[in-house]
C-alpha cells in the first residue's frame, strides 16, 4: 500500500466548502502515480520502455465528502495483475481513519508505439506487491447505455485536458459530464467506462440520459461511438 497525507485546499472545494468530485478523482489518480514513482516504475520508466497505463474502468463510492481544511489520508494498492490488466483499489480517510471515499479500478498496459495492449513485465507485480482486494460491491465494467438520450452541443477537447500520455486525462471526462446533471443531483457513486482516448482537437458530442436514480453521459466522437461513458448514481 502507498499513502500520503494532505489537507483539503480552498482551490479543491465547491461553493459549499466541500471537496469536489474532480478533486477527489485527482487525489486518487495522483496517489497511483506517486505509488509508481516510489517503486521506480513511474513516468520515466514507462517512457523508456514505451509503455503507458491506460484506465479502462473505475467505480468510485462516496460515504462523506471532506470539507475545507480537513486533514485526509489517500491510499492506493494493487490487488492483482493478469495478462495486460492491472487491478487497483483506492481509499480516502479522515484524520480518525474513517473511510470517506473508496474506489475500484481496472487498468490496461499499452505499448505506446503499437497502441496495443502488452503483457505486464514480471518486475511490475514484484515491485508493486499485492494487498487484499477492498471488500466492496463491484459492478460490471460495462455500463449499460439507455436507448433514449438528449444530444447536447459538441465541444472541442482543449489542450489543458491533455496529460503525459498525450490524450484527455481520465478525470476530465467526468469534469465535462458533471455539467449535464440536474441541479442538486446528489451523487453517491460514479462509474466510468473508458472506450478510447480522445486527443486535443477532437470533437466530442455528449449524449445525456436522465433517470430518477442515475444519469448516464456518453461522450461520443463525431462517428457516434463513445470515447467514455459516465454514470452518476
Amino acid at each position: 500500500m502507498y499513502e500520503f497525507n494532505s489537507r483539503v485546499r480552498y482551490s479543491e472545494v465547491d461553493s459549499e466548502s466541500r471537496l469536489t468530485w474532480l478533486a477527489l478523482m485527482d487525489y486518487f489518480q495522483d496517489c497511483s502515480v506517486f505509488h509508481s514513482e516510489s517503486v521506480n516504475l513511474g513516468i520515466d520508466y514507462l517512457n523508456e520502455h514505451h509503455l503507458a497505463w491506460v484506465l479502462s474502468f473505475w467505480q468510485i463510492c462516496l460515504n462523506h465528502m471532506p470539507h475545507l481544511a480537513e486533514d485526509i489520508t489517500v491510499q492506493t494498492w494493487a490487488y492483482g495483475m493478469k495478462s495486460f490488466y492491472g487491478y487497483r483499489n483506492f481509499s480516502m480517510n479522515d484524520e480518525a481513519g474513517k473511510r470517506l471515499a473508496y474506489a475500484n479500478s481496472i487498468w490496461v498496459l499499452i505499448d505506446t508505439e503499437s497502441g496495443r495492449p502488452v503483457r505486464i513485465p514480471k518486475e511490475m507485480p514484484d515491485k508493486f506487491g499485492f494487498e487484499p482486494q477492498l471488500p466492496m460491491e463491484c459492478c460490471s465494467r460495462k455500463i449499460e447505455v439507455p436507448k433514449q438520450y438528449e444530444e447536447m452541443d459538441s465541444f472541442v477537447v482543449p489542450g489543458y485536458f491533455i496529460d503525459t500520455n498525450h490524450h484527455m486525462n481520465n478525470s476530465r471526462y467526468v469534469q465535462t459530464a458533471l455539467e449535464y446533471l440536474p441541479a442538486g443531483f446528489p451523487i453517491t457513486e460514479i462509474r466510468v467506462e473508458y472506450c478510447r482516448a480522445a486527443m486535443q482537437g477532437d470533437v466530442l458530442v455528449p449524449r445525456v440520459s436522465r433517470g430518477e436514480q442515475s444519469v448516464v453521459v456518453s461522450l461520443c466522437g463525431e462517428d457516434g461511438q463513445p470515447d467514455a461513458v459516465i454514470e452518476f448514481i
